[in-house]
């Protein structure tokens, strides 16, 4: 407590020393203590003024369960803090001392950790001590999920049991149908699945995980407990349970000792029943360094070059999944440093980066409106989540071409398409060819398993197909390829890998930066994909084949998952 402040034992009357108490004494001092409290309290609001920092007395305040166990019962002791207040989005402290560093230390550590906004608050030693009790009074505080309670205990007991999707379809056949649930995000979790898919059938339930970029069939659920699953993964996301026969959105949220796992939640109305995807977010997810994006070669000093510039558009293409953000991320962590003021604006946040100011977007604040926002806070490096519409457009190109470097991605199957999407949206092409240094078309490829990994023999006219593509490119990109000798690899199927063959993700790419040829074309007014791609590759552009064909022949994947992903 503040020097200044006197305890609460000093405040309040002290009995005689015979400790006799009557009646109307015990009114008395109950009365006293009353006041004295509140002139307590009066005094804290004072020095909460003094600081600037809100104050707020706890007494009666409803303190859940979920806010206080954010914080060790231990360590809110020894800072003099409790947290009393959070709903997924806001975190607010009360403290002894607000101005404390170890306090705002404390706040800045839950803020990263849960991706909510916080703000401490000045309390007294009663509020104090009133937090403290409600450690001792509740017996165990349990980290829940949006009001209903999935522990980290409960998915650990079910991820111990299974290590492919065999396993997960026994256990499932044997289990109660509020287990199921659990068992199906356990497994999702375990597995390291981007999403979990189930679908109504005529006969049954499947439950699909989406590995790598791929679905996989996971297990099978009998028809007549779809009533109850769906109605418990209902009360999970907090959607109306009673709603069947329009789409619906929710969320939940897990907390494990050392992560928080996002789950966004999608209801569709089908012919068989309502189909339910969850896409899983995780706090923990590290991006990758820019230099180990799997760019190389002649595009990775076009890039790094480009990034480099204090102006301009960098824009990065492809279909939903194909790694867009993660580049960006990669971009934007490269070029934080403490001379530099970056602020972005997403949908959702996917990585927390210190050093950066990241937004959301919501129903009330789109991107075009948090664009306008952020270029009046006087930042050198802006990024947009996603162009998609005219208005964002124009103000990202307006933002580049007034001392901005802007990162943003858009909607096109390649490198090439993004120019004339651009035009098609109704942005300005005297505008558009100043403002764009670089585009980058990209998908991503599933590794080899190295625990698998056997030579992949090819047929003959696949070989003739691939030695075409690398005959086409620059011998400088080629480097430790050797085209008389080429070998390539797949998977055979383990455990490691689920018998899936594949382990891990890399990104393929194809990269167009602006220059004389190309903005001429542009101000032309008609462009065409194919006006791009040709002057790309008159200066050299490898194309996302290319750059696969290159990837596999050095071991990293496939000849067939290049194929799958990319268009030659």
């Amino acid at each position: 407590m503040p020097d200044d402040v006197q305890s609460i034992e000093d405040l309040l009357p002290q009995t005689d020393n015979n400790g006799d108490d009557s009646g109307v004494q015990a009114k008395l001092r109950d009365k006293q203590q009353e006041i004295k409290i509140k002139e307590l309290e009066r005094v804290i609001k004072a020095r909460a003024e003094d600081l600037g920092a809100p104050y707020i007395n706890l007494f009666g305040f409803p303190v859940s369960p979920d806010a206080l166990a954010l914080i060790d019962k231990h360590e809110a002791e020894n800072l003099g803090v409790v947290c009393f207040f959070y709903n997924g989005k806001k975190i607010q402290l009360g403290a002894l001392a607000p101005e404390d560093d170890a306090v705002k230390a404390l706040l800045k550590s839950l803020e990263n950790k849960y991706y909510a906004r916080g703000e401490i608050y000045q309390i007294s030693e009663h509020s104090f001590e009133y937090g403290l009790d409600l450690y001792r009074t509740i017996p165990k505080i349990r980290r829940i999920v949006q009001g209903v309670e999935v522990s980290e205990n409960d998915l650990n007991k079910f991820s111990d049991k299974f290590s492919s999707f065999k396993d997960l379809q026994a256990e499932i056949d044997r289990a109660k149908v509020t287990d199921i649930v659990t068992m199906i995000m356990a497994a999702s979790i375990k597995t390291g699945a981007s999403d979990i898919h189930i679908e109504g059938e005529e006969k049954s339930i499947k439950v699909r995980f989406r590995i790598d970029g791929v679905l996989h069939d996971a297990a099978i659920l009998d028809k007549e407990l779809w009533k109850k699953i769906i109605t418990r993964m209902k009360v999970l996301t907090r959607v109306k349970i009673n709603v069947t026969d329009k789409p619906q959105d929710g969320r939940m949220i897990i907390f494990t000792t050392n992560d928080r796992v996002d789950i966004r939640a999608s209801f569709l109305p089908t012919n068989y029943g309502e189909s339910v995807v969850m896409r899983l977010l995780r706090s923990s997810a590290v991006g990758l360094a820019f230099e180990d994006l799997g760019i190389t070669g002649k595009a990775f000093k076009m890039l790094s070059r480009e990034i480099e510039r204090p102006n301009g558009m960098i824009i990065t293409t492809g279909p939903t999944g194909s790694g867009k953000t993660t580049t960006l991320y990669a971009v934007l962590k490269k070029l934080n440093n403490p001379q530099t003021k970056i602020i972005t604006i997403e949908d959702p946040i996917e990585y927390q980066i210190d050093g950066i100011n990241q937004s959301q977007t919501s129903e009330k604040y789109t991107f075009a409106q948090g664009l306008k926002s952020i270029v009046r806070q006087d930042p050198d490096i802006i990024m947009v989540g996603e162009i998609r519409d005219l208005e964002t457009a124009e103000i990202a190109i307006q933002a580049s071409l007034t001392g901005h470097l802007v990162l943003s991605t858009i909607h096109t199957n390649d490198a090439a398409g993004t120019v004339p999407r651009f035009l098609s949206m109704g942005a300005k092409p005297f505008l558009l060819a100043p403002a764009l240094n670089a585009m980058v078309g990209q998908r991503l490829v599933r590794r080899v398993c190295d625990v698998c990994k056997k030579e992949n023999k090819l047929d003959e006219e696949t070989k003739k197909r691939v030695k075409k593509i690398i005959e086409s490119v620059p011998e400088e990109d080629r480097q430790g390829v050797d085209i008389n000798n080429l070998k390539f690899f797949k998977g055979g199927g383990c455990e490691a890998c689920q018998g899936i063959g594949y382990k891990g993700r890399v990104g393929i790419f194809e990269i167009l930066t602006m220059n004389y040829e190309m903005e001429k074309v542009i101000l032309g007014g008609r462009v065409s994909e194919y006006d791009m791609r040709k002057i790309g590759a008159q200066n050299g552009m490898i194309t996302m084949v290319q750059d696969g064909i290159l990837k596999a022949a050095r071991g990293m994947t496939s000849i067939e998952e290049v194929f799958r992903v990319a268009e030659e």
